[in-house]
């Protein structure tokens, strides 16, 4: 077996960092079988050495080693780009096309941005994982291929498992063996290595003298949190190289070519999934509509039978318990919605009307006429705006097209029904 000096020499890897070198060995180890791997860590990481370690050191090396980015493939034509398809499956299709999984056949398939498949082609590649079989689109007739599948990721596929965005079943399959690459930031003695094998290498791109770092600067190196890692290292080395006249670089010189990312502090996150905001707004308001006509019916009871006697006293012992219902039993609540509808008040005084109780009412009742009932603003609600679930209905499908641009997809996934519903209610609303 290969040793890890050796390994990270060949294929041009720089550090010596102990999680750094376990990655390397476990790549070694699992190169042999033909075990699944997925590579983990943050972009910019270096994620790509690894399938290469794996295949170069298996028995596949003479067969065909192909890298397919997940992520800049679109969702339309991604089945056709992995599993091939048929002359005539879909409009454009005009002859018999071998897919990525059929053309690999014998050799190693390096899956990166895995995490950024969608659902269907999931569902098509747990198939080839597990009985390496596949059917072109378009076609009828299953294929078998020999592959072996090294996936890699930045996404945290717990988080993308919990949000139903990658498969549970996929991600155990994908990850028989899990190897992760650490972060920059997690490699301090690593950095400054890397730098300066960066800025020689321009140099001699360029034809120009190699830049270098003083001690102030050395350790502003070290201390910056480097969120895009070796890949955003290596534009600093060269953005350097290019523009800098001075070959040597002080801390201030280097300081202008790091964007400020802020204290590097640490801070609480919430980590659980949250539910959408508009989700919940969109309960709150169905509720608080629900009461509010409730009361206002209740309260067009009272004032009927309060036009028709004309005597509050009467009206009021009569309808006690519902008095009570609407003033007292629920004063919390009611005051909670008194304070929406206040500060709406004070925000549109000037376009309010309160509407008052008829002139034959008692005129002599000081405890009715000194009621300035809340919910009189709620009665000129009813008129001014329906209460239909219909018409709410549309105005929550507006709302949820008009925050995602249009987009169907994102508007049903937020209002909790599929694509082809809310293409339906669309037709239906003319919209």
């Amino acid at each position: 077996m290969e040793s890890i000096q050796a390994t990270k020499q060949r294929f041009g890897i720089i550090g010596d960092d102990p999680k750094l070198n376990r990655a390397i060995e476990k790549a070694i180890q699992v190169a042999p079988t033909d075990i699944s791997v997925l590579v983990t860590g943050e972009s910019g990481v270096g994620k790509e050495s690894i399938p290469k370690i794996i295949h170069a050191l298996s028995h596949r090396k003479h067969g065909k080693y192909i890298a397919v980015n997940c992520g800049a493939i679109p969702e339309g034509t991604i089945d056709s780009e992995l599993f091939g398809h048929e002359k005539g499956a879909f409009t454009g299709a005009t002859a018999t096309r071998s897919g990525y999984f059929e053309v690999a056949d014998g050799g190693t398939i390096f899956l990166d941005e895995v995490g950024e498949l969608p659902l269907p082609t999931q569902v098509r590649l747990l198939r080839v994982l597990e009985n390496g079989e596949f059917l072109k689109v378009g076609s009828s007739k299953i294929q078998k291929t020999d592959v072996r599948i090294v996936a890699a990721t930045n996404v945290k596929m717990v988080e993308a498992i919990q949000k139903e965005k990658f498969r549970e079943d996929l991600y155990y399959r994908l990850s028989t063996v899990e190897i992760n690459i650490p972060p920059l930031r997690e490699r301090k003695e690593d950095i400054h290595l890397l730098f300066r094998k960066f800025a020689s290498d321009f140099a001699q791109k360029y034809k120009m003298p190699t830049v270098r770092l003083d001690d102030d600067a050395v350790q502003l190196l070290l201390k910056y949190r480097w969120g895009g890692n070796i890949r955003q290292l290596r534009n600093i080395a060269e953005q350097i190289s290019v523009l800098e006249q001075e070959r040597s670089i002080s801390h201030e010189t280097l300081k202008n070519y790091l964007p400020d990312v802020g204290s590097n502090l640490p801070a609480v996150i919430n980590n659980k999934k949250q539910e959408s905001s508009f989700s919940n707004e969109r309960e709150i308001l169905y509720k608080v509509l629900f009461d509010m006509q409730r009361d206002v019916n209740d309260l067009k009871k009272l004032t009927l039978e309060l036009m028709k006697s004309g005597n509050a006293s009467k009206v009021k012992e009569e309808n006690s318990s519902l008095i009570n219902k609407i003033y007292d039993e629920d004063n919390n609540h009611e005051e909670h919605l008194a304070s929406i509808v206040e500060d709406e008040e004070e925000e549109n005084a000037s376009d309010v009307e309160v509407l008052g109780i008829p002139s034959k009412a008692s005129e002599n009742d000081s405890e009715e006429n000194k009621r300035s009932d809340k919910y009189d603003f709620a009665e000129e609600i009813q008129e001014e705006e329906s209460l239909s679930l219909q018409d709410k209905e549309l105005e929550l499908i507006k709302k949820s097209l008009d925050k995602y641009g249009g987009k169907r997809k994102d508007a049903a996934e937020e209002l909790g029904i599929s694509e082809r519903t809310l293409y339906r209610k669309i037709k239906q609303y003319n919209l």
